[in-house]
């Protein structure tokens, strides 16, 4: 897989992660800091390291699964596995500009 195909997955998979909200938050996940990594492997696997703003968030599993079958639905991605990480923890910093105007943070 050339660079130039793995930029274009990686593309498409940030604009689905964008469909993902915590239920609780009306901000989609990536927006909120959520995702630390999103790794293209040649051979078409995926693996993404994500987080929640608390470890105990009531609809993790949902969130998980929701991200696990988007993006494992996409053109070129044969396999995608999500790892869930608590380092570094996550705070309000990891926000895009647009999160925190939406929570009311600026």
């Amino acid at each position: 897989m050339t660079t130039e195909e793995k930029t274009k997955i990686e593309e498409r998979i940030v604009d689905v992660l964008k469909t993902v909200y915590d239920p609780e938050i009306p901000v989609n996940i990536y927006d909120l800091g959520l995702i630390y990594k999103v790794d293209v492997k040649d051979d078409g696997d995926v693996e993404l390291d994500m987080t929640f703003t608390a470890p105990s968030c009531p609809a993790a599993d949902f969130i998980l699964e929701d991200v696990r079958q988007k993006v494992d639905s996409l053109e070129g991605v044969k396999n995608a596995t999500v790892n869930l990480v608590f380092e570094p923890a996550w705070d309000q910093s990891m926000m895009t500009e647009e999160a925190r105007v939406e929570l009311g943070f600026e």
